[in-house]
């Protein structure tokens, strides 16, 4: 019994993973459905009931707890506890219909509509399963800030990112349906946040900035596509190669680049030749990832008219896929904050990228990128010419020049001015949220930065990739 209980609680996770990236018809949702079915109707053969719990973060069945199951269960407990979820109980009459309506109210009713678990059984004929709420917090105990939580969420995605990449480079099995399901996890949570996030987020350390900015790739590109109107999966698999694209360079930089000594003729050309040897590596995964990693990441140093690296003996653009990894890419790679170079602003960053537009970008989509994103995103601090400091609501997609601003001071706080309809008024500059903008983090719900430490150095330079 113990171990169909282990299976169970697998199950159940593969169940709500595969509820979050199909439809409720798809036969991959069905599949995975009709395991977790099947071992549940077996426990219940010899019991009234099944009770699975989450316990201080860990799977419990009865008095057990499953403590050798938390590597296995992350993702489930991570689920179940998101949602207030404590307990989930199977009763015997349990139907498969009845299973199915229940994973496809927890993967996606209950998050995007305000309804009771027992509105929602009652209406799709849910009788043979409950769920319980998590404990209610100790009186007295203080709730995390929204952006603790932000931040927290964050920095459990770069370290999924880094997890997905290094399970490539140590040439170990992809699990693809995980993937899949933390990609689609990360979306949900920050696909268009990108200012906000970095005015939230400060990487000092070197070891973790290339997982930072390969996830802000990952979630630009998506948040790219979905304006697009890419099909859900389309999204997915566009993120999932923006996410492998630099691998190449991340098995060089374990070998090579750490290197003290100068670097050799050989090496310097592997160093120049990573795309290649990252679509190598991914050729090893064509069956778990697909064909697009691959393309994506031997193209993303291919400009638009044709010049770059790797040279191809064809002439041919590169894909639509590759092209738009490669805006976004050089798009974060210049925002973001290191400590060997300093960020650009975002008025800055478009007009770098505009002087390549038909040289490095594709004229087409460099526009779409900048009518979706605007000039200044949203969630960039701003000052204006009737002296006010605001922060960006919404992009003006009609003229990116003219957001809607919120303003934050000296006076009028909190009055949104639509700067399409006020020609008097235009935005002069962005302020730096790790600078002079630090000081009015407070007024959008985030915290001031650390002073920078010192000695911190920081480089003018920031190469257009």
């Amino acid at each position: 019994m113990r171990d169909k209980i282990k299976i169970c609680f697998i199950y159940m996770m593969n169940a709500i993973q595969a509820g979050k990236i199909y439809t409720g018809d798809h036969p991959k949702f069905k599949e995975y459905l009709n395991r977790l079915f099947v071992v549940v109707q077996e426990i219940l053969e010899d019991r009234k009931e099944l009770v699975l719990g989450i316990i201080g973060g860990e799977a419990a069945w009865e008095d057990e707890i499953f403590f050798n199951l938390r590597g296995k269960l992350g993702l489930l407990i991570e689920f179940l506890e998101k949602n207030g979820i404590e307990r989930i109980i199977f009763q015997q009459g349990l139907r498969f219909e009845e299973l199915r309506e229940f994973i496809i109210f927890l993967t996606r009713v209950k998050r995007q509509q305000k309804i009771s678990e027992q509105e929602y059984f009652s209406l799709h004929g849910i009788q043979n399963i409950r769920a319980g709420k998590l404990r209610t917090m100790v009186k007295g105990e203080a709730a995390a800030t929204e952006a603790e939580e932000t931040l927290t969420r964050y920095e459990t995605s770069v370290r999924t990112v880094s997890s997905a990449l290094n399970v490539v480079l140590e040439k170990e099995d992809v699990d693809y349906l995980d993937l899949r399901f933390n990609i689609l996890g990360i979306m949900e949570d920050f696909v268009g946040r990108h200012q906000e996030l970095l005015n939230l987020v400060s990487v000092k350390r070197r070891d973790l900035v290339t997982f930072v900015h390969l996830l802000n790739v990952t979630l630009l590109s998506m948040f790219f596509a979905s304006k697009l109107q890419f099909a859900k999966d389309d999204v997915l698999d566009l993120g999932i190669a923006a996410l492998y694209h630099d691998v190449g360079k991340l098995y060089i930089s374990l070998k090579v680049i750490q290197k003290e000594s100068k670097l050799s003729e050989g090496e310097f050309l592997q160093v120049r030749n990573h795309p290649l040897l990252g679509a190598r590596i991914l050729e090893g995964y064509k069956d778990a990832l697909g064909i697009l990693p691959i393309v994506v990441c031997h193209e993303h140093h291919l400009r638009y008219d044709m010049t770059g690296y790797p040279k191809s003996p064809y002439a041919r653009k590169p894909h639509a896929a590759s092209m738009m990894v490669s805006i976004c890419d050089v798009y974060d790679a210049l925002a973001l904050k290191r400590s060997y170079k300093k960020d650009y602003p975002p008025e800055k960053i478009h007009e770098l990228m505009m002087l390549e537009k038909g040289k490095i970008f594709d004229p087409q989509l460099l526009d779409k990128f900048f009518q979706f994103m605007g000039v200044w995103p949203v969630g960039t601090l701003v000052t204006m010419s009737d002296d006010r400091v605001g922060v960006v609501r919404t992009v003006n997609d009609i003229d990116i020049d003219q957001p809607s601003v919120q303003v934050l001071a000296p006076e009028n706080a909190g009055e949104v001015v639509d700067l399409a309809l006020r020609p008097d008024v235009r935005i002069l500059c962005s302020l730096n949220p790790q600078g002079d903008g630090a000081r009015y983090l407070p007024l959008i719900g985030l915290p001031e930065p650390p002073a920078p430490e010192p000695g911190e150095a920081e480089d003018e330079e920031a190469d257009l990739e």
